[in-house]
């Protein structure tokens, strides 16, 4: 985690905000053995109620479609209120082709990028 986001996640921590990191890929790894499980909606759920939620090496491999789907549950569940901190090396101009799936794709943009600030 760069020192970025580690500042803002130990900050919103100090505030009383509870914080969590993952690493994309194995987050998306991490719901999928719990969809497995049956424990998918319980999985989301909490992740729902954190309120800064740190997602490291966005892009750094193509989300198929299943994953897509999935980051789009994730995104839309922290889209209003809670706060959503993505770590990334992969320019925003090029989130779109990571993201197998046009229609998921926007989606997933449309709930990340209009309401952002970035910080490079």
């Amino acid at each position: 985690m760069s020192p970025v986001w580690r500042a803002l996640a130990r900050s919103a921590c100090r505030h009383g905000f509870s914080v969590r990191y993952y690493r994309a890929l194995r987050l998306l790894y991490q719901l999928a053995i719990a969809r497995g499980d049956g424990l998918g909606p319980k999985m989301l759920s909490r992740l729902s109620a954190i309120r800064v939620l740190v997602l490291d090496d966005w892009g750094t491999a193509p989300l198929g479609s299943s994953g897509g789907r999935d980051i789009l549950e994730i995104i839309d569940d922290h889209s209003q209120l809670p706060s959503t901190i993505i770590a990334s090396q992969l320019p925003v101009e090029d989130w779109h082709a990571s993201i197998i799936g046009p229609r998921v794709a926007n989606a997933v943009l449309y709930r990340l990028v209009h309401n952002s600030h970035r910080i490079r």
